[in-house]
């Protein structure tokens, strides 16, 4: 970035031209001259290199001169640097991996498109912290609140769903851990987006609690029941016969997540399908825009001693041949 202090020093450079212009003039006419006819159609005289330094003088001193004004001008040179802040969005979802999410109402399953879904919403929250907590019969903070996106996105690739001994829905379990990961924060608006296929069915935090918990603290609740309507076919380990795929009757207590939502300010949702969980993180993006604010600082450096240094050497020039070997008698 480049820029001049003072510009209007620049308007001295019409006068420098103006006085270059008629110095030039006047020592052309001053000029002794001594008409020779017919000598320069018998002889070639060479013209003196001299001469045309002495022709030069006027020019190499107005060229001294708008060097001269250039730095009264005072150029700069600046470094732009952006400053940004942000009040920013901590956000920790809660994701169940119950065994029903293995249900195939989803392509491929419903655990799956949960996680794609989730991974697009993490890459459009790039200012934000985010945090990821997983639970079943039991819950575990995968990560930590961050910013390293990259790093969460590698935890939730290696999410999959409980093992058999760990299989159960404990969504206070989940919301609680959840809010306990912002139980520090200080950010502008702290939420939690608890995805879930099932029913209450164990852990030692009620969700209710939780929930409230979560109200105390600020933190609003985003709740998304997954899952179509009726039955859906999960795949069920049958030992030595192998998986087999069984329908069972889907079971999601809306009432309850819609509780949880409302009691805290937040919204409950229902996904039926693959798009409709991306709609549904589509939303809850747009109700939670972080604000920025960018403030750009500039830096600025003198440049004027790139002019001045050889200003000053060409007037120097000028004024040492004018007084020796270009010398001019009176």
């Amino acid at each position: 970035m480049f820029r001049l202090e003072a510009p209007a020093f620049l308007l001295l450079a019409i006068p420098v031209l103006a006085a270059v212009a008629l110095l030039h003039r006047r020592r052309r006419r001053g000029d002794v001259r001594l008409d020779l006819p017919d000598t320069g159609a018998r002889l070639r005289f060479g013209r003196s290199p001299w001469v045309l330094v002495d022709d030069a003088l006027p020019w190499i001193r107005g060229l001294g001169l708008l060097l001269l004004v250039a730095s009264a001008a005072r150029p700069q040179s600046g470094a732009a640097f952006e400053n940004t802040s942000t009040l920013g969005v901590d956000i920790a979802v809660a994701l169940d991996v119950s065994g029903s999410m293995s249900a195939q109402d989803f392509e491929p399953d419903r655990l799956t498109v949960a996680k794609r879904t989730v991974e697009r919403f993490v890459a459009g929250r790039s200012p934000d912290r985010i945090g990821l907590v997983v639970f079943a019969r039991l819950a575990t903070t995968r990560c930590p609140l961050t910013l390293d996106h990259e790093m969460l996105r590698e935890f939730l690739d290696e999410v999959t769903l409980a093992t058999r001994d760990q299989d159960g829905t404990a969504l206070g379990m989940g919301l609680a851990t959840a809010v306990n990961r912002l139980r520090e924060s200080d950010a502008r608006s702290k939420i939690v987006v608890l995805v879930t296929d099932g029913v209450n069915n164990t852990g030692q935090i009620a969700p209710r609690a939780a929930a409230e918990a979560a109200r105390a603290l600020g933190v609003r609740v985003y709740t998304i029941g997954v899952g179509s309507e009726g039955e859906a076919l999960i795949p069920v380990d049958m030992g030595a016969l192998g998986t087999r795929l069984q329908r069972h009757r889907v079971e999601l207590d809306e009432a309850l997540l819609r509780e949880i939502a409302e009691s805290t300010g937040g919204r409950y949702f229902r996904a039926t399908d693959s798009a409709g969980l991306q709609e549904i993180f589509d939303t809850i993006d747009e109700l939670e825009k972080t604000v920025i604010e960018s403030r750009i600082r500039v830096l600025y450096s003198e440049l004027f001693r790139f002019t001045l240094v050889p200003g000053l050497a060409l007037l120097l020039l000028e004024r040492l041949l004018a007084a020796t070997r270009l010398r001019r008698l009176p």
